[in-house]
């Protein structure tokens, strides 16, 4: 995290018009700070190295080097900032790529400036930008990309205490921290407790891998009241 209260910020994007709109709309909160720009995902390791951005706003589709493949090398570095990455089309399959590249979630290019900056908050704070509409439709993409996938469960599974795994059943689900302690009955900080352990356990970055595990395991319930 930014030091202080600040979640600084870096964008990707080989449109300078879509940067520069960016960076004004998430300049006007005063919790977030634009440290870096660039232009094409080529320049994403270098960026990140010398700038050291808590989120990265990457977009999906550059001509020199996409942000899938960015995304993925950005993932490998130590200590990476959480990525969002940014597209023109809803859903795009391209998206679901970057999504198990690593990536904390998606926005579509036309969201409204508060959902903006609400995302890199949300973000920041360890969370993933996946309603749990648009988790249901990411597994689905998942399962038919990877048939046979549900044979083989996590290792790391077996590690999980009873608590953690109703946890790692709800992050599946789509739920937010906060969602999760109103259904589990316990504070966001202990939900927020529980995530960290299974990251640690689960050998995850982001909750979209979470959700991913647990939907092979047979324990995501996404038929439940998430909203």
């Amino acid at each position: 995290m930014a030091e202080g209260d600040v979640t600084r910020v870096g964008l990707i994007d080989d449109d300078s018009l879509v940067r520069a709109g960016l960076a004004m709309i998430l300049g006007a909160d005063p919790g977030i700070e634009v440290v870096a720009q660039g232009g094409d995902g080529a320049e994403a390791v270098t960026l990140v190295q010398k700038h050291r951005p808590d989120v990265l706003l990457m977009d999906v589709r550059m001509p020199k080097l996409d942000g899938i493949t960015a995304t993925q090398a950005v993932c490998e570095l130590p200590s990476p900032p959480k990525i969002i990455m940014l597209t023109t089309f809803d859903m795009d399959e391209y998206v679901f790529r970057a999504l198990e590249a690593g990536a904390s979630g998606f926005l579509l290019k036309d969201t409204p400036p508060q959902e903006l900056a609400r995302a890199v908050h949300v973000v920041a704070a360890g969370e993933a930008m996946l309603s749990p509409t648009i988790t249901r439709r990411m597994l689905s993409h998942f399962s038919e990309a990877n048939p046979g996938s549900h044979q083989d469960r996590h290792p790391g599974l077996e590690q999980l205490t009873e608590r953690e795994t109703e946890v790692l059943s709800a992050v599946g689900a789509g739920l937010s921290n906060a969602q999760i302690g109103m259904r589990l009955f316990m504070s966001e900080a202990t939900v927020k407790a529980h995530v960290s352990k299974i990251f640690a356990k689960l050998d995850c970055t982001n909750r979209v891998q979470i959700a991913i595990i647990a939907h092979e395991a047979g324990l995501t319930d996404l038929d439940s009241d998430a909203v």
